[in-house]
């Protein structure tokens, strides 16, 4: 009789270089925008927001790339690098349409440009191993039927 409750595949290779790299992020933005909030908000204000707005995704997303293995934070990572990849593009497209909202840069304010553009780079290879790591149908089977008893 097999035991429901099989060890996890470990994440190897690019996939935890991937949850490295978002981690670093997420110590990166949760820092600036902390310092920025608290010695510098009424500066600029939108920008500064925007800063913490992105440390929230990279912390969930970076959470979610962990547990990825499960259908629930599969999802969740999607949610979280599709919304980084639309915010990293709005957000710069509008640093250089309108640069007096972005006097004083954000994370993503001109693509990533402060972080040498990973911000622009790292959605896309969250996305392409999200595509290449798809949950397992039989342990997400499995899950559904631990839930269930």
């Amino acid at each position: 009789m097999t035991s429901p409750a099989r060890p996890r595949r470990r994440m190897t290779g690019i996939g935890r270089v991937l949850v490295v790299v978002y981690g670093i992020m997420a110590l990166a933005a949760t820092g600036r925008s902390f310092v920025q909030i608290v010695e510098r908000y009424e500066e600029a204000p939108l920008a500064y927001a925007l800063s913490a707005l992105s440390a929230l995704v990279y912390i969930v997303a970076t959470l979610a790339l962990v547990f990825a293995g499960s259908r629930g934070w599969y999802l969740v990572a999607w949610i979280a690098i599709v919304f980084e990849l639309v915010g990293v593009l709005v957000v710069g497209a509008l640093s250089l349409a309108l640069p007096e909202l972005f006097a004083h840069p954000s994370v993503w304010s001109w693509f990533g440009l402060g972080y040498v553009f990973v911000p622009l780079v790292l959605p896309f290879f969250g996305l392409w191993w999200l595509m290449t790591h798809r949950p397992a149908e039989r342990e997400t089977a499995l899950e559904s039927a631990v839930v269930a008893s």
